[in-house]
């Protein structure tokens, strides 16, 4: 357990990630709206959700090779000031190509942000109390996930949603300071003494060392490998969710929004349950939640009324709090700091080409079939990805890993 004065860095650190997560939250609801009164077309609000794994593909093959070598504080900094800037713009845009170009942009950099806080938390906190301080962090993130449509419907009545996106702008700045005053962890530096210079080479070069750490640590990668499978499949059901709930289960707006914070709920009762019992072994975690997260997909698929999808929902939020929290343990305790940022943009761009596959195959699928049977067979097969991650982390010659 961190002892009282070594809780300083931690809190400013989850301070920021809290401050950062709310704003996002407001600026993807408000910028959802101006798009929608913009063009009237759900087509044209869908398109800022593909932007999301574009943008991903448009900086991984790159951006692991420049985290592993830069000042991780510096460029989360640089990051978050960028965003702002960006954000910052946007209610200015009358144009909607121009909001799709600044809006990858704010995506490109938060693609990047993503592995380069990750690496920086890992050197931060010690290995004995990273699954706590992520059980923490899941906690406050999914809190966001309350906390910031309420945020953004009090703005939306006392302003505008553009008044919504730019106070969002000025969380990021908030953000930015509050990591102006944790500590410096890198002195990154080449044999020469100079940092060494991107170029394809380099970048080349990288891929390989990545792919070759993977071969020699065969579990650890394929436990990333399932895991991103996990990520893909929620995705591609989770575009279904709005239209499943309105459409088949003949729920109200207002009604979806509260099945929605149900589902908030379940993270923060999983995110709390995990930190108060932290000495859960890690690979516990993971193949209870790769397990019962598929399994509230399947209650939610089967239900009939609201009182079964928000059983479905509670459960499958709950047990992801404990599948995310393990496999972020697993991951900053297995692969090592100096080329985790790589690590994580090589394979992440399998898994952007991935999701941006099965979540327009999935849609399709329930154009031609009905949403309900498209639904219930992805949360099937998506149950057998969970079952495949538990009996692989759950093998006791593999324990070495937890």
């Amino acid at each position: 357990m961190l002892k009282i004065s070594n809780w300083k860095n931690p809190l400013l650190l989850l301070l920021g990630i809290g401050v950062s997560n709310l704003g996002a939250w407001v600026y993807l609801i408000a910028l959802n709206l101006i798009v929608l009164d913009m063009t009237g077309s759900p087509f044209a609000v869908s398109i800022l959700y593909i932007l999301i794994p574009v943008s991903a593909l448009c900086t991984n093959f790159w951006s692991g090779s420049l985290i592993d070598r830069v000042n991780k504080r510096k460029l989360m900094i640089l990051l978050d000031l960028l965003r702002a800037f960006f954000i910052f713009l946007l209610p200015f845009m009358d144009s909607l190509l121009f909001i799709y170009l600044c809006v990858l942009l704010i995506n490109m950099a938060s693609s990047i942000f993503g592995p380069t806080s990750m690496v920086y938390m890992t050197k931060l906190i010690p290995k004995t109390n990273r699954q706590r301080f992520n059980a923490l962090r899941n906690f406050i993130n999914s809190s966001g996930f309350i906390l910031g449509p309420s945020i953004a419907g009090f703005l939306f009545i006392i302003g505008s949603p553009y008044l919504a996106i730019q106070l969002n702008s000025l969380a990021l700045c908030m953000s930015a300071a509050i990591i102006l005053v944790l500590p410096n962890l890198d002195n990154v530096k080449s044999a020469a003494g100079n940092p060494e210079k991107m170029s394809l080479r380099v970048i080349r070069n990288d891929w390989i060392e990545v792919l070759r750490f993977s071969k020699s640590n065969r579990h650890i990668a394929w436990v990333y490998v399932l895991f991103s499978g996990i990520t893909v499949f929620m995705t591609g059901l989770d575009s279904l969710e709005a239209a499943f709930a309105t459409r088949v289960l003949l729920l109200s707006d207002s009604t979806y929004g509260f099945l929605v914070s149900v589902a908030g709920i379940g993270i923060i009762i999983g995110s709390l349950t995990n930190a108060l019992a932290s000495r859960l072994q890690t690979n516990f975690l993971i193949s209870f939640g790769a397990v019962f997260t598929p399994f509230g997909y399947l209650i939610f698929a089967f239900s009939q009324n609201f009182i079964w999808a928000s059983i479905g929902f509670f459960t499958l939020t709950f047990a992801l709090s404990f599948a995310n929290i393990g496999f972020l343990t697993f991951y900053q305790n297995n692969v090592p700091i100096t080329i985790m940022g790589r690590f994580s943009s090589v394979f992440g761009i399998v898994e952007a080409l991935l999701i941006i596959s099965f979540t327009a195959a999935i849609g399709i699928l329930a154009e031609v079939y009905g949403i309900r049977s498209v639904y219930i067979i992805g949360s099937f097969i998506f149950f057998a990805v969970g079952f495949l991650v538990s009996v692989t982390v759950l093998d006791k010659t593999k324990s070495v890993y937890y």
